[in-house]
């Protein structure tokens, strides 16, 4: 793992768990050498995990719409930033340059970029581990929807099981190493 794809609230959410294990995920990837790309905001948990990052030297990569630029605070510290056109080109940016994928608590933003994300992995479109940071239990909702569709006929099985989730960082990253793609299932029954 060179790179991990983090998609973050923009803001802080009311758990003080939140930041605080974002942070402890960004101290952790910077010790590990793993470089973070991410939507290049200083704000929310996205700014969190990012200056945790840089405090303990390590790398960070940020990619942001150029319409957001005065929505959002770009972090002025990043390694690398890349401005692209809109949010297409954005999730396309930070599945090229990342090796995996993992998902702090945040909102609709983030439940979309993580749905991409999965749907990709779904289709086969890219074969790299997601995970869910599941602190507090915040995606229990959501692993109970997939296991739901699953049971349902609606996702095959072993495909129910593309989502990582660990409520630890450290767990987390051990899972993305020993992480083997779910073998091909047919998507369509009929």
């Amino acid at each position: 793992m060179k790179r991990i794809c983090i998609f973050a609230g923009s803001n802080t959410g009311n758990n003080p768990k939140y930041k605080e294990i974002a942070a402890q995920l960004g101290e952790i990837l910077a010790n590990q050498d793993i470089e973070l790309v991410y939507g290049g905001s200083s704000v929310g948990l996205m700014g969190i995990v990012a200056d945790a990052v840089l405090r303990n030297h390590g790398k960070v990569i940020g990619v942001m719409p150029s319409g957001l630029l005065r929505g959002e605070i770009v972090h002025q510290s990043l390694t690398h930033f890349y401005q692209v056109k809109g949010m297409h080109e954005r999730k396309a940016k930070m599945n090229e340059l990342s090796d995996g994928f993992i998902a702090l608590p945040g909102g609709y933003g983030t439940f979309e970029e993580i749905f991409e994300v999965v749907s990709w992995g779904h289709l086969g479109i890219h074969k790299k581990p997601i995970g869910l940071m599941n602190i507090d239990g915040f995606y229990e909702p959501l692993m109970t929807m997939v296991r739901n569709a699953a049971e349902e006929g609606f996702i095959p099985k072993t495909h129910a099981e593309l989502f990582i989730c660990e409520s630890d960082p450290v767990q987390l990253l051990n899972r993305f190493r020993e992480y083997e793609h779910p073998k091909d299932a047919n998507k369509w029954r009929e």
